[in-house]
This record gives C-alpha cells, sequence and structure tokens, in this order.
C-alpha cells in the first residue's frame, strides 16, 4: 500500500472518529464519574469494539446484513435498545459530590469494557458503514489481505487515540464540574443523546 492510498483514508478516518458519538459519549460518561482510573480500560474497550465491526465486515458479514433483512433488523435493533438502556441510566445518574465522595469500587473493569466494546459494536450502522467505507481504499490489483490488515489497524489506532483523548479532557473538566446543576445537566444531555442515537439507529434504513 502506498502513502497516496493510506494518507486519505487516515484523514477520513480521523475525522470520522474526531465526531462526538455514543461510544464518545460513554467514555466521556465514565471519565466524568470516575476520573482517569477507567480511561485506559474505556479506550480498550472501543479498540475492540471497533476491531470486532471492521473485522466481520470484512469477513463477509456486512454483505449478509445487506442481503438479510431479517438479520439486518435484528442486530439493528439489539443495538438500538442498549443505547436507550445506556441513555436513561445515564439520564437517572445520582449528582455525586467530586469533593466528598469518593469514586466507588463496586465498578468492575471487566464491565466497563464490556459497555465501550457493546456500544461501539453493537451500532447497526458501523458493519454497513465499514463494507462501503474500507474497499474504496484498497487496491484490488493487489494483495487485499495485507491492505486491510493496514487499515484495520490504522482505523483501530485513530479511534483508540481518540477515545483515550476525550477520557483525559472529560477527566481534566471534572474537578470543575462541582455545581449538582451541571452535573444533572452534563449526565441529562448524555442521556438525552445516547437515547437520540438508539432511535435514530431503530429508524436508520440501508440505502438501497
Amino acid at each position: 500500500m502506498t502513502l497516496a492510498q493510506w494518507l486519505p483514508f487516515a484523514i477520513a478516518s480521523a475525522i470520522l472518529v474526531a465526531i462526538p458519538g455514543p461510544t464518545v459519549l460513554l467514555v466521556v460518561s465514565y471519565a466524568l464519574g470516575h476520573g482517569r482510573k477507567y480511561a485506559l480500560v474505556t479506550t480498550l474497550g472501543v479498540a475492540l469494539g471497533d476491531l470486532t465491526a471492521m473485522t466481520a465486515s470484512m469477513l463477509g458479514l456486512g454483505v449478509l446484513l445487506a442481503a438479510s433483512a431479517e438479520l439486518f433488523m435484528v442486530v439493528k435493533w439489539i443495538g438500538a435498545a442498549y443505547l436507550i438502556y445506556l441513555g436513561f441510566k445515564l439520564w437517572r445518574a445520582p449528582i455525586v459530590d467530586t469533593d466528598a465522595v469518593k469514586p466507588s469500587n463496586d465498578l468492575h473493569t471487566g464491565r466497563i469494557m464490556a459497555h465501550a466494546y457493546a456500544v461501539t459494536t453493537l451500532n447497526p450502522k458501523s458493519i454497513i458503514f465499514f463494507v462501503a467505507f474500507v474497499p474504496q481504499f484498497v487496491d484490488p490489483h493487489t494483495a487485499s489481505v495485507s491492505q486491510i490488515a493496514i487499515l484495520e489497524a490504522t482505523f483501530v489506532g485513530l479511534a483508540a487515540a481518540n477515545a483515550f483523548a476525550y477520557a483525559l479532557l472529560a477527566s481534566g473538566a471534572r474537578r470543575a464540574i462541582r455545581k449538582p446543576s451541571v452535573q444533572r445537566a452534563v449526565n441529562r444531555t448524555g442521556g438525552a443523546l445516547l437515547m437520540g442515537a438508539g432511535v435514530f439507529a431503530a429508524a436508520w434504513k440501508k440505502s438501497a
């Protein structure tokens, strides 16, 4: 793969992952609630989720979803329901006095990573998107396996770096968020956006 092929993909991917979506909202919500403690865990969940979605797409699951309306609907509704559930939980999240209360220890890193992984993977647009997006940057006249490996590594690396940067920025801003009204606004805004993303995912239809 030449630089001329790789650079446009890297630029497009960097722009794509920088746009806040359900994954970023989840990363930010954990960072605001618990600081930097879970930044690496959520980042790992995001990276594994993107890797799963891209690999599944390249292995043909995207083609299967595009051809099977029933299977597509199942994946779409599972992803949509999960996003709405997370948004509802964030909307109702209690207000925390960050000065007086230490971060809760009952959150397991495995569960948090699973949340980030599920939100990233169970986006019904992801697999179809990768099927349409990645082939545009693949040269059909050369070995496709090596090209796809490079493109996957590039996208996953950028997505992980972006998630980690959001987590660090949010955990830094957490110190400035002291007023209950501000915390409530952040929780409800994030919750509304997550629920909205779930509704949008449920309503989203494949293009012909």
